[in-house]
Formats: structure tokens, C-alpha cells, sequence
């Protein structure tokens, strides 16, 4: 039965392929009605491209009944968050300013995903620009999460971890600057990763904070994970932060044994803010680990209390450089005015929504002649602490473990009036971005019916580490089995 086939991995799709028990027309087609069915009350997409989604299928139905060898993500149906640059089709940053932009080009990603026959089906939605951790500030709508419709899917790739979750595509890409693969992995129950900064190309990734923005995969396994990372990891010569490295095939990591392996918890990752009952199931996470052998014991980070203030300075510094070009001269939304100069400023105050406002108005503070020195110049020395943090902590640990939020996912509202609580929300993952270093976050077990995640923190370019841990932990546990009820009775109770 096809429409039972879209909720399994992407490794599951593949045999099914191969054995032609169905084929990617008819894999793409359940997936593009599931996405007709679902996504009305949840919105996780802002653009499908179904005919061209059933043409690439197409081909690879041809290849599949010439009995050509199949690669591991051909013909597999996935997603794009709409930061991610797509030749002909819109990418709009969920932005009124993007509202219309169709790009000229590909990603680096799209062109790697599309090399190895993948199928898109659409870009999905996000925090305007990628601003923001609940994927509330979206021009166009707010992306629920499917577990509960009232509750935020996190961000700001909410789309890409809705669209996982809710079987609405088999895995998706998202970008993460300060959390937003992992928090919204977390907050929908699916395997988020964030590679190493320089591992994964940002060509054609629209730009928020240039030295934190990271591409990774969301997916519903570990190997799925390992599987699209392959894919898309490597040198770039069109972006000028890829790192020349040995990739490794990141499915040879994945072996079900911890034992020996050192892993640190950080205590600052588990004090004041996070939730009891959060740290209890990572508690009991940790347990497992130890029951497998694992070696575990307490480390400490101590300019943990300093990731925020620093982070939000360097990434909003960066945003309010990145986000100049747009000012309704050379593509983009343009105002009417009846002069340059009001053209400019009706442009920007009219194509930004009030987070990206905020953002872009803190960075240009800070960066300002008389503030340079005292906010962003000492943000970048703080940032090299808490790299030096890690450093030393990986001197005796092969991975740190901690949540990877500190509270399940929170009510629509609940912290938009309140813009320092949301930031807030990035305590445990924002770290990762500022020391440049890979992390993964794993469903981990529930808190008040919504999931929670665990994340693992490992040395540069050694995900491979990871992602033996986080396969370890999946085989000993059934939370990536779970899925969300959509039922017609669910959906039909609306939104909010």
C-alpha cells in the first residue's frame, strides 16, 4: 500500500525501490496527497512544484525498469526550507522582501541532491530570513507542530522538521544559526543534525549570520541521517568558508555499541531554566547510555552563562551587514515613493516584519562607531572562549550530552511578546554555533504528550562520533518510532 509506504525511512523507500514492490511516481504522488490532506492545518509548505516533482519521478522510473543500479537516496521525496536557493522555483525566505524572487541558480545542496536523484517536492516554511525559534515570524503563516496543533514546530526550519514529522516528505533540509535544526527536531521528534561549520557547503544559502549558518539534513533515523550527509558534505570551491577534508561514508559509524565511549555532561547545560521534567528524561537517557557501557561523568563549560549575550550580538552584527542589499534596488520588493531615499526606507520598513527589525537594528548598534569596541569586538572575544571551552573538554570526552532545549515545545504566543524569553530558548545549542563544532539531536522521550531531544556535542568534523551514539541510542529505545495522530478528527479541530 503506497500511502502506508510514506511513513517509512528514507533506507526502507530504497528497498522498496529496488524490489519495485512501488515506484517513485506513485511515492511521490502518496506524498504529494499527503501533503494536499495535512497541510491546510499544519502549513508546513509554502511552495509545491508537483509536476516537476512527478517528472523527476519519472526518470527515475525509467532508470528503475532498466535495471540500473539505484543509488541510496534515489528517488526519494524531500524538501527544502525556502533559504535554500532553487533555479525556477520561489525562494522567499518566508519573507515579504523575497516574496516573488525566483532564482537564477542552485545551492551547492540542491545541485548534490539533485546529482544523486532526489526528488523535491516543494520549500517549506521558516522564521522570516531564519530569525527566530518557533517559526512564528513567517510572512505567510504559522507552521504547527504536529503532535499538537496549538504548540509551535520550533525554528526556524519548522517547516523542514514538520514536514519530516508529519510524513509530509522523507527527509528535508534545514540551516541551522543558533539551533534551528536541532531545537526543531527536538520539538517535533525527528533526528536533526548540524555538521561542522565548513562541512557542508552555504552557496546559494540566503544569508543571516554568515560565520554561524550551517545546511543539515532532518530525518526520521540516524542512518537516514547518515545517509543524506554523505550526500551533501564535501568541499565547494564557490564558497569560500568549505573546508578541504577526507569525508568519511558516515553510514560506517553507524555500529550499536557505546561501550568505552567517554562521554562529558556539561552542568551548566542542566541549571536554572531548564525544565525538571526535561532533565529527568535526559537523566534517564544518560542511564541507557551507561547501562551500554558508555563511560559518563560530569564536565563543566564555564563561559556557558556568556553563549547568548554573545551570540545574539555576533549573529544580529552579521544580519544587519548581510541583510543591506535588500533595499529595493537590484531584486526583491520594491516600495513606491517619490524619491530614492523614501524609496529605501518605505522598501525596508514595508519588506521586514518586526523581528527581522529588531535584529537588523541591535546588529547595526552594535557594529556603530563608539560600540564597536565594547559589544561586538568583545562578543568575538568571548567567542573564542567558549571555543577553548570545548577544546578542553574534548581533551578528555569523545562527546558531551545535554538536552537539546530546555523545555518541549511551548504554546503559540506564549513567549512572541516577550522576545528575550524566546532567545532564551537557544541556551543549549547556541554554544555549538559560536565554537563551529557538529551536533545532533535525537528524540529522547516525552514531557506533557510533546517530544524532547537529546543532543550530543562533538570535535570538529567528527560527526561520525555522533552519529555512533545517537544509532547506539536509537536501537535501545522505540521514541523514533512515535508518531504524531493526524487524524481527520485531529486536523478538523483547527490550528488555534
Amino acid at each position: 500500500m503506497v500511502t502506508g509506504d510514506i511513513g517509512k525511512s528514507v533506507s526502507e523507500l530504497h528497498e522498496l525501490l529496488v524490489h519495485k514492490d512501488v515506484s517513485s511516481t506513485e511515492l511521490t504522488k502518496a506524498y504529494i496527497d499527503r501533503i494536499k490532506t495535512v497541510d491546510p492545518e499544519l502549513k508546513a509548505y509554502l511552495t509545491v512544484v508537483e509536476d516537476r516533482a512527478i517528472a523527476q519521478a519519472t526518470e527515475i522510473d525509467r532508470k528503475i525498469a532498466q535495471n540500473e543500479v539505484l543509488g541510496a537516496l534515489e528517488g526519494i521525496p524531500m524538501a527544502l526550507k525556502d533559504n535554500m536557493c532553487t533555479e525556477g522555483v520561489r525562494t522567499s525566505c518566508a519573507s515579504k522582501m523575497l516574496e516573488s524572487f525566483i532564482p537564477p541558480y542552485n545551492a551547492t545542496v540542491t545541485d548534490r541532491l539533485q546529482t544523486v536523484g532526489t526528488i523535491l517536492l516543494g520549500k517549506v516554511n521558516m522564521d522570516e530570513f531564519a530569525m527566530g525559534s518557533s517559526t512564528e515570524n513567517s510572512y505567510f503563516a504559522k507552521t504547527c507542530n504536529p503532535w499538537n496543533l496549538g504548540y509551535v514546530p520550533g525554528g526556524s526550519s519548522g517547516g523542514a522538521a514538520v514536514a519530516v514529522a508529519a510524513d509530509e516528505a522523507a527527509f528535508s533540509l534545514g540551516s541551522d544559526t543558533g539551533g534551528s535544526i536541532r531545537q526543531p527536531a527536538a520539538f517535533c521528534g525527528v533526528v536533526g543534525m548540524k555538521p561542522t561549520y565548513g562541512a557542508v557547503s552555504r552557496f546559494g544559502l540566503i544569508a543571516f549570520a554568515s560565520s554561524l549558518d550551517q545546511i543539515g539534513p532532518f530525518t526520521k533515523t540516524v542512518r537516514d541521517n547518515a545517509l543524506v550527509l554523505n550526500a551533501i558534505a564535501g568541499y565547494d570551491p564557490m564558497d569560500s568558508t568549505s573546508v578541504v577534508y577526507e569525508k568519511p561514508d558516515y553510514t560506517k559509524f553507524l555500529v550499536n555499541n557505546v561501550k568505552g565511549l567517554r562521554i562529558g555532561i556539561p552542568r551548566e547545560y542542566y541549571g536554572e531554566g531548564i525544565d525538571p521534567d526535561v532533565a529527568k528524561g535526559i537523566r534517564a537517557g544518560i542511564q541507557t547510555l551507561i547501562d551500554l557501557g558508555a563511560e559518563v561523568s560530569e564536565c563543566s563549560l564555564p563561559h556557558t552563562e556568556y553563549a547568548i549575550p554573545a551570540y545574539y550580538l555576533i549573529a544580529t552584527a552579521e544580519a544587519s551587514s548581510n541583510l543591506a542589499r535588500y533595499d529595493g534596488v537590484r531584486y526583491g520588493y520594491r516600495a513606491e515613493a517619490e524619491d530614492v531615499l523614501g524609496m529605501f526606507k518605505s522598501t525596508r520598513a514595508e519588506g521586514f516584519g518586526p523581528e527581522v527589525k529588531r535584529r537588523i537594528m541591535l546588529g547595526t548598534y552594535a557594529l556603530s562607531s563608539g560600540y564597536y569596541d565594547a559589544y561586538y569586538l568583545k562578543a568575538q572575544k568571548v567567542r573564542t572562549l567558549i571555543k577553548q571551552d570545548f577544546d578542553k573538554a574534548f581533551e578528555k570526552f569523545d562527546v558531551l550530552l545535554s538536552p537539546t532545549a530546555p523545555t518541549p515545545a511551548f504554546k503559540f504566543g506564549e513567549k512572541s511578546a516577550n522576545p528575550l524569553a524566546m532567545y532564551l530558548s537557544d541556551i543549549t545549542t547556541v554554544p555549538i554555533n559560536l565554537a563551529g563544532i557538529p551536533a545532533i539531536s535525537i528524540p529522547a522521550g516525552f514531557v506533557g504528550g510533546m517530544p524532547i531531544g537529546m543532543q550530543f556535542m562533538g570535535k570538529a568534523f567528527d560527526e561520525g562520533t555522533l552519529y555512533r551514539v545517537a544509532y547506539t541510542f536509537e536501537q535501545n529505545t522505540n521514541y523514533h518510532t512515535l508518531k504524531p495522530s493526524l487524524s481527520k478528527e485531529v486536523l478538523a479541530c483547527g490550528s488555534r
